[in-house]
């Protein structure tokens, strides 16, 4: 086999379909793009999960009597309370937190809006048990045990307004992975037209290679390797859109959010990982659909 000759004919298809090979490559950079961001968006969740459920607290709020004479909690019923808590089976760690230590603690979680810290009033501030659990997805125990008892006004659960956010990023990742779906399957049309134009267009070439005794494979192959080259270099270019994403947008939108640890950053090293993936993943699925196009419709 000649290998300067086949890859002449790669070159010479390539350019008499210059159009369809970019709109093959756009399509095939775009379903990887959202492959990739769905890939990373289930990176993300997975590490946020990681994070948040190890500092996740339930917060028993205290009724107003006990915020204002029971500063120690030494009375009843809030020192009942916390025995209480303090036995239920799964429970690591109980905090009382009176109000002037729950007021503290606003103004240091809030320090960065000072306007905010001035309007608020250490009598808005209830006292609270924060209670910790060795299982943070068990907290219905506590909620269920503590809800409407004398002395609580109020069981904060952490864990569903964390649940809301994992709901809300769960939506990006599916929406993402639905829309790299779509565009792989448009991408899947353009590389089997593409190389049924490619055929049809040298066809006379290809017969005169067969009467001359070159063999099915040898006349295809240049096909192939047609579609595979667009579909790596739609890979390329899908990469190099996820750099420009994390670099023009992420950095600039989520800045704060990631150097406040509160969203995980996606790093050029996960990008790095991610690559490999989605240049297989289009070398994979160029290879199939040349191999099967060329098997189900076109003989040459």
């Amino acid at each position: 086999m000649r290998t300067s000759f086949v890859f002449s004919e790669v070159v010479t298809g390539l350019r008499r379909n210059v159009t369809m090979t970019i709109a093959m490559i756009l399509t095939t950079a775009i379903s990887l793009f959202l492959l990739g961001v769905g890939l990373l968006v289930v990176n993300m969740v997975g590490k946020m999960q990681d994070d948040y459920l190890g500092q996740l607290e339930v917060a028993v709020m205290l009724t107003n009597d006990i915020s204002v004479n029971d500063k120690d909690c030494t009375q009843q019923p809030c020192s009942s309370l916390r025995s209480q808590l303090e036995t239920t089976s799964g429970v690591e760690t109980v905090v009382y937190e009176n109000r002037d230590k729950g007021f503290e603690r606003f103004k240091k979680v809030f320090e960065s809006q000072p306007e905010l810290a001035k309007l608020a009033r250490p009598e808005a501030i209830p006292a609270m048990f924060r209670v910790k659990l060795e299982d943070a997805q068990r907290s219905d125990v506590i909620v269920q045990a503590f809800t409407g008892k004398a002395g609580v006004k109020k069981v904060d659960d952490q864990r569903e307004d964390l649940d809301r956010l994992f709901g809300f990023l769960n939506g990006v990742r599916d929406a993402a992975l639905a829309l790299a779906l779509l565009q792989a399957f448009a991408a899947l049309m353009l590389i089997s037209n593409t190389i049924q134009v490619s055929a049809f267009t040298r066809r006379t070439e290809v017969g005169i290679m067969r009467l001359v005794g070159a063999t099915r494979w040898y006349t295809q192959l240049p096909f192939l390797i047609e579609a595979v080259v667009a579909g790596v270099i739609g890979a390329v270019a899908s990469i190099g859109l996820l750099v420009v994403t994390k670099l023009f947008l992420l950095n600039r939108v989520l800045g704060e959010l990631f150097a406040a640890n509160i969203i995980p950053e996606v790093s050029m090293v996960e990008i790095l990982f991610l690559s490999p993936i989605l240049v297989g993943v289009a070398i994979a699925i160029s290879a199939l659909t040349g191999y099967v196009t060329l098997r189900l419709y076109v003989r040459l």
